[in-house]
């Protein structure tokens, strides 16, 4: 069962070409995500009131700020992966975010407020917005489910995120909060950091190099569960907020969280230059009415491609009944097919 999947998704993804990564392979400070140098570095860069440390989490450089924190805490378990921190998979969390900071998407779209605009507040980030709605499971669960499996350590202070002026039913605040709304996402957070801690201590490295990388595997398949479950705790919630997108833009949305299933199931790494690589082809702007595929004329030829594909995979695994999931997820569950996997996305950089 796991051939026909693997063809067709194949199939699908084959047509990101190789002119976009290697022609952008990021170095120096486009390697990181924009005011990058402006996020705090450690908890207590946060004001502390009432013997509380408060982040706001609706202000880009204190959630930008939080990926820092869970970076430069678990940069120990990952330096022998590459210089400078580097070879971290936390990386493609704050990436995608600066992605998305960059690209627009963080900002009200309903056109309510100037949340996140230039001519207004231009690090805020709106609760109307779609993408960092979603994105909040993917930055404040994670930190809060690794503050709970001890990676800081034991704290001075208990954590509070401040929450939105609005709709403050569909996030969590504290670690006690989370745990009463979401235990299955914080769950799969904090066991992603505690064995984490185990996996790739020093203590536990393996002698032998081979044994080693499964180690590695086995902390991108946690990574990856845990990724793909604040997905889907995200999706239903966040529906209303699609409204507020041009229809090009929502069905990009709903295409790239039913893709980041497809990449899941192969444990891609998301260290910094792999992610880097693979953000080049996504697009540099937010879509729009009249935006039709695959014609976009400020898009890259490759830029279009990319788009037409994740559109007819997600069809495809809609016409399924997410069949076609299934059969790539049996395809990738063994250490051998999610290397076949990972290659048939990395090759298309040299394809």
């Amino acid at each position: 069962f796991g051939i026909p999947a693997l063809l067709v998704v194949t199939v699908t993804l084959s047509p990101v070409t190789a002119a976009v990564w290697s022609e952008n392979d990021v170095t120096g400070e486009d390697a990181y995500p924009p005011l990058w140098d402006l996020a705090p570095e450690n908890l207590l860069d946060f004001p502390v009131k009432g013997n509380k440390i408060v982040i706001s989490a609706w202000n880009y450089p204190e959630r930008l700020g939080v990926y820092k924190i869970l970076l430069n805490a678990s940069a120990k378990y990952f330096g022998t992966f590459g210089s400078q921190n580097s070879g971290n998979i936390l990386w493609g969390l704050p990436l995608q975010h600066g992605w998305q900071f960059r690209t627009g998407r963080l900002a009200d779209h309903s056109g309510v407020t100037s949340c996140g605009y230039e001519n207004g507040e231009h690090l805020c980030q709106s609760v109307r917005s779609w993408w960092s709605c979603m994105n909040y499971y993917l930055a404040i669960i994670p930190f809060l489910g690794a503050v709970e499996a001890g990676l800081f350590g034991q704290l001075p202070y208990e954590i509070e995120i401040l929450p939105p002026e609005e709709q403050k039913e569909d996030f969590c605040y504290s670690v006690k909060d989370c745990w009463s709304r979401m235990p299955k996402l914080m769950d799969d957070w904090k066991a992603f950091f505690e064995v984490n801690k185990y996996l790739l201590s020093t203590e536990h490295k393996a002698v032998s190099s081979a044994n080693f990388s499964f180690k590695m595997d086995d902390a991108l398949g946690l990574m990856w569960k845990a990724h793909t479950t604040s997905i889907a705790s995200g999706l239903p919630k966040f529906q209303d907020r699609l409204k507020y997108l041009s229809g090009p833009e929502a069905n990009f949305g709903k295409d790239w969280a039913n893709a980041v299933d497809f990449i899941a199931a192969t444990h891609f790494s998301t260290d910094l230059l792999t992610t880097n690589n693979f953000q080049a082809f996504l697009p540099q702007r937010m879509l729009v009415e009249g935006d039709v595929l695959p014609s976009i004329s400020d898009f890259s030829p490759q830029q279009n491609t990319v788009l037409v594909s994740l559109r007819a995979l997600h069809k495809a695994n809609k016409l399924t009944g997410g069949l076609l999931l299934k059969l790539w997820q049996k395809a990738m569950s063994t250490e051998a097919g999610r290397e076949m996997g990972r290659k048939l996305i990395e090759s298309l950089s040299s394809s």
